[in-house]
């Protein structure tokens, strides 16, 4: 009884197989062809595979100290998209990091040499070119549309797995994430639960129209379900500014925030729990016109809600070029509407308050930039340092000029500090100063 029981079970399975196999082949191709399948269609042959290429030095464990160690060539694997069909692709700047060479892989299987233009690594944005034309490019869409809850489609080359498809929701906008070693916040996240992983890096986050929204970024390792893109608002001006100046451009509001909590809140008599507090408005600045003044309170920036600092930096980065933020401020017990403009900063402002906020004042020297003078009880006093002694570079970027320093310290109060790389003889000491 038992034989003829599984026997029957075979059989049947084998039936429903075959019927199966014969309803797949009566089924045209136009009706399997989703709208997820013309995404695919449209956007796969713009996606490509970055493969970047550096030398790693490991440090003798027992020789180290007379310099003695060995070197290793080290091979990153991410994914980039194709903006423009003469050769400009959008990928993350921690994917070609330290690259000594960066290759581009197309769809086709060809392998092409990209010049890296610029990068940012506080938006996570690199530009590159490669020598052709006529490629298959998509351009950045948009992303302040976005309903959550509509499907999106992240594209890339996981654990080096060349075009991999995952679908899923938009689930959140505007999420505050770290770093994966937490040395930067990210303040505008779009956040999905199609599958980001390694390698899907630089990809395209696109919605079922076939727009790009964002830019995958694998940032939280080991998270299941839970995946991260910059909008394309934000990247789109950050690729517009590598593209002509090669770096992102600082701007400049003649604003310092502080991001309010509990113990800022009762130092300054404030009711509100979350926001941006002006902490100081420089005179004949953007803020001073806009009439912004010291301990009004921020609590939207660009029609979002402000819950740090990093909002109201995030809304002016997003906005396009020269154009005003809209923001609402608490001023006592007054609620009132203001437009913020984000401005090119004045020449040697970075200079200006490198001298005023931490002491230091520099002049160009070999191999770095000397300190000319230290403010006596200047915080830069307090933390001994001396004329003569080098500064070799600012937030972990070398800056061999006054410009380039100048720039870093901007970029600094944006953040609300700068670390400093000083060097006395032998030594090189890493410094952290407010701004």
């Amino acid at each position: 009884m038992r034989r003829t029981t599984t026997f029957s079970c075979v059989f049947l399975l084998s039936s429903l197989t075959l019927l199966a196999n014969a309803a797949a082949a009566q089924t045209p191709q136009s009706a399997r062809r989703t709208p997820v399948v013309a995404v695919v269609e449209k956007v796969a042959p713009s996606v490509v595979n970055i493969s970047a290429e550096s030398t790693v030095r490991e440090v003798d464990p027992f020789f180290g100290m007379f310099g003695l160690g060995s070197e290793r060539p080290s091979q990153s694997l991410g994914s980039g998209f194709i903006v423009d069909r003469n050769g400009i692709v959008v990928t993350n700047a921690h994917v070609i990091e330290g690259a000594s060479r960066i290759t581009v892989t197309l769809l086709d299987g060809r392998e092409l040499e990209a010049d890296l233009l610029g990068s940012d690594r506080d938006a996570d944005i690199a530009v590159l070119k490669v020598k052709a034309s006529n490629l298959p490019a998509i351009p950045l869409g948009r992303s302040s549309d976005l309903m959550i809850g509509e499907t999106v489609i992240a594209i890339g080359n996981p654990f080096g797995l060349s075009n991999t498809v995952t679908t899923g929701l938009l689930s959140a906008q505007g999420r505050t994430v770290p770093s994966e070693r937490g040395e930067r916040l990210f303040t505008d996240f779009l956040q999905t639960d199609a599958s980001i992983n390694p390698g899907n890096s630089g990809g395209p986050l696109v919605n079922i129209g076939g727009d790009v929204i964002g830019i995958n970024t694998a940032i939280i390792q080991g998270a299941t379900g839970i995946g991260f893109a910059i909008p394309a608002d934000r990247a789109r001006r950050v690729v517009d500014d590598l593209l002509r100046f090669g770096e992102l451009q600082p701007l400049w509001t003649g604003a310092r925030l502080l991001s309010i909590d509990p113990e800022l809140a009762r130092r300054n008599g404030i009711s509100a729990r979350r926001g941006a507090l002006v902490f100081k408005v420089f005179p004949d600045s953007p803020a001073a016109q806009a009439g912004l003044q010291e301990k009004d309170v921020i609590v939207t920036a660009g029609g979002h809600p402000v819950a740090s600092r990093e909002d109201v930096t995030t809304a002016l980065y997003t906005a396009a070029a020269g154009s005003p933020v809209e923001l609402e401020v608490r001023r006592g017990d007054r609620a009132l509407r203001v437009s913020l403009r984000g401005v090119r900063p004045p020449q040697g402002l970075g200079l200006q308050v490198l001298q005023r906020d931490v002491g230091l004042s520099v002049d160009e020297a070999r191999g770095g930039l000397a300190i000319r003078q230290v403010t006596k009880g200047s915080p830069g006093d307090r933390r001994g340092l001396q004329p003569g002694d080098v500064i070799l570079g600012a937030n972990g970027q070398r800056t061999d000029s006054a410009e380039a320093l100048g720039r870093e310290i901007l970029r600094g109060l944006d953040r609300g500090g700068v670390l400093l790389s000083v060097q006395r003889g032998r030594y090189v000491y890493t410094l952290d100063f407010a701004l």
